[in-house]
Parts: C-alpha cells; structure tokens; sequence
C-alpha cells in the first residue's frame, strides 16, 4: 500500500453537490479530499449531459451543466482541495480515534476526520458492451478507463463509442500508440463538434482510422487481444488491436458503499434532517445518494444540504470550538478566505 493520505474531510464523489460541500467546509477551515471513480470532476452532470442546460439552480435562468461545474471550481478554488480520480472506495473502517481509514481499489490509503458521502445515485459502473467473450480479455487488454496513458503507448487501439469520452481518448492516444482506429454505429456523434472535426481531419491526413459498425467479435489468447471484428455496412472487418476501449455510457451503482455498515433505505442512505448524518457518527450523505421524509432529488436541495452537515462536521473536528454564524455578504473574514479582502 502507498503512503496514507491524511485529511479532514474525506468526500466521495466530485459532482455539483460534492464540489459545493468543498466551499462551506472550507468556510470552517476544513481541509478536503474527493475521490471520484470518473476521469473528472462533474459526476453525473459532466460525464452524461455536460452541454444539458439547467434551469432551476438559483441566480441562472439557465447554466449548461459543464458550465455549473466550471462555476463550482472557480468558487471552490481558494479553499485548494485535492482530487484523486478514476477510484472507487473499496472500503471503510472505523478507527479508535473515531477518524475513519478508507481504501481505494488502487490499494490508496485516506485517513479522514469525517467522511461525506456525495456519490449521486451511487459509483458510476461502466457499461460491458455486448460482445462475446469480452469478460476473457478485461483488465488484461479490454479496459473501460485511462488511467495512464503510457499504459497504451505502442499500442493498436480500438475505441468504440460516440460520445466525448470516446472522441476525446480518439485525439490523446493518437500521439502515444501505433495505431488508433475509432469504431461507431453510425458517422453523427454526441460528442463535442470541435473534437469530431478533428477526429475526421486526422483520419483525412490518415493519423488515425474511423470505422462505422459494431464490434462483433473479438480474438486473441490469455485475456491478449490480437485483432476485433467490426460489422459494418459492407460486411465484417477484421482490425487488429492489442487494445480496446469501450465507451458505451456508465450505470450507477452504490458498489461497496453497500458494505459500510450504513442502514439503508431501497438503496439509499438515510439521513437526519439536521445534519444529514448516517447511521454511523463521523459519516454524512448528501446529495441524491441519501433518504429522508420529504427528500427532493434537486441538486438546489444537495447545496442546502451540505450548508447544514457543514456545521455538524466542524464540530467533530474541533469538538468544543464555538461555531459563530456569519455571512459572506459581512464577514472579513470569510472574505479573506475566498480571496477577496485584504
């Protein structure tokens, strides 16, 4: 195991209601860590409809979904939090000290104060497309994430998908491996336009292939793969690759969350109403992750939420401190914090 990562505050999951605990957190001088099993920060909002617009967060009459993440980073900017990304948290003990020591899949060790649980509707799942026999070849040569391009340096790539995910790792891998050949139902993406104009200008220049179809098959031995077939409009097409890439969306999941010892409630966390505390001490739900009477799944509703499990940490950090309310509008203090008092 690597060295442990010690925080105040350890916050599972990096969307809106995840981002925005990071501020009022950092208004009591709480120091933050998010782990997100994405690629970036944004959850649910950057990763399935970043260009969406929203209509009902307060002050925008309409903000696209990116560009609600893009606000949250600026604001949270000043409190300097640290991510980790492409984890999912594995596991979670309590400690003697009443801090809590949480695992990644990575074998990451994080020792927090208080967790807070942000994760949307749970850990987002990668989709398994339905290819035969593609269990055989996962985590060997079939992978649903890059965590590390040199990981596919030299490599021939298939990626399959049309979404940005897609485009985007299309454009990067270009530059590391042999050869990049881009697979796709049909020749309109989802993805950003800018990336499919350079997508289709490369394989102009022959940098790299796109081929409209669907991955078939796949060959290979000991989980290695050495070509895919893609059945297109004028029959099947053998590529070989020694790596794939599938991009066909993500489910949620609340994953080892599950095994926290947490109660539960149809898959979900309850919660109190005053500080939005689980059933363990020391553990906090917000965000459409937790339950309670009433509970309106709206990322306005997970904002209010964090305001109130904001107090209800400081006080198991820095137990017998006072809390003294203030406002942002009137406190130089606060102001200092973000940045903008002398």
């Amino acid at each position: 195991m690597t060295d442990t990562i010690k925080t105040d505050v350890l916050i599972v999951g990096a969307g809106p209601v995840g981002l925005f605990a990071v501020f009022e957190l950092g208004l009591f001088d709480m120091k933050c860590h998010l782990i997100d099993i994405l690629d970036r920060p944004g959850g649910q909002c950057a990763e399935l409809y970043p260009e969406k617009p929203i209509y009902d967060i307060p002050g925008w009459p309409s903000i696209s979904a990116q560009g609600l993440v893009d606000k949250l980073l600026e604001q949270i900017a000043p409190f300097k939090p640290e991510f980790t990304y492409n984890r999912m948290v594995s596991s979670l003990e309590k400690l003697d000290d009443g801090g809590f020591r949480v695992i990644t899949d990575e074998n990451e060790v994080f020792e927090a104060k208080v967790v807070v649980i942000a994760a949307g509707g749970g850990s987002f799942q990668p989709k398994r497309p339905p290819i035969p026999g593609i269990e055989a070849y996962e985590g060997k040569s079939v992978f649903y994430s890059v965590r590390r391009m040199e990981d596919f340096r030299g490599h021939d790539i298939v990626i399959v998908g049309g979404g940005d995910s897609a485009l985007d790792w299309t454009l990067n891998l270009q530059q590391v491996a042999k050869s990049v050949t881009l697979v796709h139902r049909r020749p309109e993406f989802r993805a950003a336009p800018d990336s499919v104009n350079k997508m289709y200008a490369m394989q102009e220049r022959k940098e790299l292939a796109f081929q409209v179809g669907q991955v078939t098959g796949l060959t290979g031995a000991d989980g290695l793969l050495s070509s895919a077939t893609i059945k297109g409009p004028d029959g099947d097409v053998e590529v070989a690759c020694t790596r794939m890439l599938p991009f066909f969306g993500l489910t949620m999941k609340l994953g080892p969350i599950a095994d926290w010892g947490l109660n539960l409630h149809e898959n979900l966390i309850p919660v109190d109403t005053e500080k939005f505390q689980t059933s363990v001490p020391g553990i906090f739900a917000v965000g459409d992750i937790n339950w309670y009477p009433g509970k309106l799944k709206l990322i306005l509703s997970g904002f209010h939420e964090v305001a109130l499990m904001a107090q209800a940490a400081k006080r198991i950090i820095s137990p017998g401190e006072r809390i003294v309310f203030q406002y942002t509008t009137s406190s130089t203090s606060l102001q200092k914090k973000l940045g903008v008092h002398d």
